[in-house]
């Protein structure tokens, strides 16, 4: 499903929620945004919690501990994360309009707060030499299954260059997943799909995939599209792999030959 937001007020924009929208998500999410010299604070009795940047310039502070974030373009800069267990207060203060993004989900599991700098980010280049670079894009991962075994969620980006495709080949999992998106230029937009379904991406346009289809994305020539991927693991079955398409897979074969074909 998807939902479109011509544009965030400040303070706290949500985007799902696990009782009574999109909740099939299994998340909470939401975009806080903050004007010069805000104070806000968090604290959640049952909820795990991911804050990460998006643009701005802010400090958290949590457990005697502080950190500042400084993020001016999510196409440029890798993000900046803290991810704290429930029952954690987590505050922020802002030193320039900001956006951060906030992921929740229950989680009954005890573990240490982490804070994740730009270099903590994985950061790699999928579809490179491929299908003649059509899906050549950045994809950048936060926190998983490999890294945070103890969490029930999934942060990362991706970068989708203009004109070119992502999450491919076409491929689903089990698991919910949401997307957000920002183009380099508000006009933007792009493609994105569910299954066979298609919609339309807009600026800071959601999309809402349920588990099981695949959902291959695209953008616009011209226009670079930036998106956030949220994965909510199923109890007793996390998301560590996609199920591929079968019929797409001969792309991913050796040298695979595309039109046209000299």
């Amino acid at each position: 499903m998807l939902e479109n937001f011509v544009s965030f007020s400040y303070g706290y924009n949500e985007l799902t929620n696990m009782k009574n929208k999109h909740e099939n998500m299994l998340m909470d999410i939401g975009i806080q945004k903050m004007k010069h010299g805000d104070h806000e604070e968090f604290l959640d009795q049952e909820k795990e919690t991911v804050f990460l940047l998006l643009t701005g310039n802010i400090t958290f502070n949590w457990n005697s501990q502080e950190k500042e974030a400084k993020r001016d373009s999510v196409f440029e800069e890798n993000p900046i994360v803290l991810h704290v267990p429930k029952g954690i207060k987590v505050t922020i203060d802002t030193k320039a309009e900001s956006e951060v993004l906030i992921q929740k989900t229950t989680n009954d599991k005890k573990f240490e707060p982490v804070f994740y700098t730009q270099k903590d980010c994985q950061s790699d280049i999928f579809g490179e030499n491929v299908w003649n670079d059509t899906a050549r894009r950045v994809v950048r991962t936060v926190i998983d299954y490999s890294n945070a075994p103890y969490s029930n969620l999934v942060i990362g980006e991706v970068i989708n260059y203009p004109g070119k495709w992502s999450s491919y080949i076409p491929h689903g999992h089990p698991q919910p997943e949401v997307y957000l998106y920002k183009f380099n230029k508000e006009q933007g937009f792009g493609a994105g799909f569910i299954g066979e379904k298609a919609y339309k991406i807009n600026h800071n346009s959601i999309l809402c995939i349920p588990g099981g289809p695949s959902h291959p994305q695209a953008a616009a020539p011209g226009y670079a599209m930036f998106y956030c991927w949220m994965i909510r693991h199923l109890d007793d079955n996390p998301w560590t792999s996609r199920d591929n398409e079968d019929q797409h897979k001969w792309l991913l074969e050796k040298d695979v030959k595309i039109w046209p074909e000299k």
